[in-house]
C-alpha cells in the first residue's frame, strides 16, 4: 500500500470519529432539554373503594381524595308542642281559642251554659254548698265570642270616657274582662259563681262564706279559683275571688295546694 492509501485511511478514521462525538454531544443536549423543560404529566384518576374517582400524582405513594363541596345543613323542624287534654287548654291573650272551636253544652237552672262534660262536677259542687247553707248564684258561664265582644267593647267606652286613648282604654279593659275569644268564658269551663245577698264582681265577695267555702272544696270537684290575688303579672288578670275553672280533680288538687295559677302548673 502507497503513502496516499494510507493518508486516506487515517482522515476518514477522524472524520468518523468526530461525527460520533458530535452525535455524542447533541444526544447529551437533548437529554439536557427534556429534563430542564419537561412538564410534569397531569394526575390520573383511579378507581376508588367506594366506586369514587381518587387522583394519584406521578412518583406519589398515596391517593388523594378529591375536596367534596359541603352540603348545607337542614333546618331543624320546630317540635310541635303537644296537644293538652281538654280540661287543660290554656286560653288567654296570648292562646286564643281557634275560630272553629266549638262545644257540647249544657243549660243550668237558671238557663246559663257550660261544657256538658263538667256539668255534673259544677252540679255537684254547688248541691254540697247549698247543703250546708249557702246561697251559690251562677252569674256568668259559657259565653259566645259575639257576646265576649259587646262586654269588651263596654268595659273599654268606660276608660275612653275617664279620657284615655284608645291603646291605654284597650290594655286597662283587657285587665278586667278577657279579649274576645281569649276568655275562659268562651271555652266553657269556666264560672262566675257569687252569693245571693252579694253579687258584685270585687274583691269584697272574698269575705263572703260562700267564696270562703269555695276557695276550701272547689277542688275536690276539679274546680280552682282561676285567677288568684298576687298573680296578676303571670295571668294578666286582676284577682277575681268569682271565678272558677275546671281543670280536674288531680290537676285542681295540685294547683290550689301549691297556691300557683294555670300558668305556672302548665310550665312547672
Amino acid at each position: 500500500m502507497g503513502y496516499k492509501g494510507r493518508s486516506a485511511r487515517r482522515t476518514t478514521g477522524r472524520l468518523i470519529g468526530a461525527l460520533a462525538l458530535v452525535a455524542a454531544l447533541a444526544g447529551i443536549l437533548l437529554l439536557l432539554a427534556q429534563t430542564l423543560f419537561h412538564e410534569p404529566e397531569p394526575a390520573q384518576p383511579v378507581s376508588g373503594q367506594n366506586g369514587g374517582d381518587v387522583l394519584t400524582q406521578p412518583g406519589g405513594d398515596e391517593p388523594q381524595q378529591p375536596q367534596q363541596p359541603e352540603e348545607p345543613e337542614e333546618p331543624e323542624e320546630p317540635e310541635e308542642p303537644e296537644e293538652r287534654p281538654w280540661n287543660l287548654r290554656l286560653v288567654n291573650f296570648e292562646n286564643p281559642l281557634p275560630q272553629d272551636y266549638a262545644i257540647e253544652t249544657k243549660s243550668l237552672l237558671n238557663g246559663l251554659e257550660v261544657d256538658a262534660r263538667i256539668y255534673e262536677k259544677l252540679t255537684a259542687m254547688l248541691s254540697d254548698g247549698r247543703s250546708e247553707g249557702l246561697q251559690f248564684v251562677v252569674c256568668s258561664a259559657w259565653r259566645s265570642v259575639e257576646k265576649q265582644t259587646e262586654l269588651f267593647e263596654k268595659q273599654k267606652n268606660k276608660w275612653l270616657k275617664q279620657g284615655y286613648d284608645e291603646q291605654q282604654a284597650n290594655e286597662r279593659a283587657a285587665q278586667v274582662v278577657a279579649r274576645p275569644g281569649t276568655s275562659e268564658h268562651n271555652l266553657g269551663l269556666a264560672c262566675d259563681i257569687v252569693a245571693l245577698d252579694y253579687q258584685n264582681l270585687d274583691d269584697g265577695y272574698a269575705e263572703t262564706p260562700e267564696a270562703k267555702w269555695l276557695y276550701e272544696n272547689c277542688a275536690k270537684y276539679g274546680f280552682i279559683l282561676r285567677y288568684p290575688p298576687d298573680k296578676e303579672d303571670i295571668t294578666g288578670v286582676i284577682y277575681e275571688p268569682w271565678h272558677f275553672r275546671y281543670v280536674g280533680e288531680q290537676a285542681a288538687q295540685e294547683i290550689m295546694q301549691r297556691g300557683i295559677c294555670l300558668e305556672e302548673y302548665l310550665e312547672s
